[in-house]
């Protein structure tokens, strides 16, 4: 279940499950709030003082700045509907699904496997022994990390520098917001196998970087 978060600066982050957001948290320099439902988000609308709630709607991107909201559950309900969408950059990338060409080579190996060596069928049987071939490259493409030109293999190309990047960075180079690079960091790389250092150097700005 997508569970969402609050920073101290009225940012909200979007996870995959529970576990990543609590995993976002435990790193982050700024103390947040979960939630993962409207109502949960209307019980915290409804005791945090009125202009914290004008803040938080405010910094959702891409929303028209309010002054008030009639009622917490107004608010919620606004919130809760336009956030929807922040979910996207965290979620991990789909592996491409397997084409029709792919299934009928494997449908012809198994029709040849118990099909008569003379004839036609010799020309099955050719095809079918050289099916696992196509399997074994398809398997060594997963492996090979992210596609190519994808979000996640232009941050990745970001991370291993040595020095890293710094949240500026890769907010100018991918278009982003704080809290979605946050949330890029906790989800997707997470998920693609990466394990990615947080630190802010003394007097410097934070910055990201893959472990060896």
């Amino acid at each position: 279940m997508t569970t969402f978060t609050i920073d101290n600066d009225k940012n909200i982050t979007a996870f995959a499950s529970a576990e990543e957001a609590a995993a976002a948290a435990s790193v982050s320099p700024l103390s947040t709030v979960s939630f993962s439902s409207q109502s949960e988000l209307l019980d915290l609308l409804a005791v945090w003082p009125a202009e914290q709630v004008v803040a938080i709607w405010n910094s959702i991107p891409g929303v028209k700045a309010v002054e008030r909201f009639k009622s917490a559950k107004a608010a919620a309900s606004r919130i809760w509907e336009r956030i929807q969408g922040l979910g996207e950059a965290a979620k991990p990338e789909e592996k491409p699904a397997k084409s029709k060409a792919a299934k009928k080579a494997k449908g012809g190996a198994q029709a040849a496997k118990g099909a008569p060596a003379k004839g036609k069928a010799s020309k099955k049987t050719t095809a079918a022994k050289s099916a696992p071939k196509g399997k074994k490259a398809a398997k060594a493409n997963e492996s090979a990390g992210p596609r190519e030109g994808s979000k996640t293999a232009q941050v990745v190309a970001m991370l291993q520098r040595k020095n890293g990047a710094t949240l500026a960075e890769i907010m100018a180079k991918m278009g982003w917001q704080k809290h979605t690079v946050r949330g890029f960091m906790a989800g997707a790389m997470k998920k693609a196998g990466y394990t990615v250092e947080s630190f802010k150097p003394e007097g410097g700005e934070r910055t990201y970087r893959i472990n060896a």
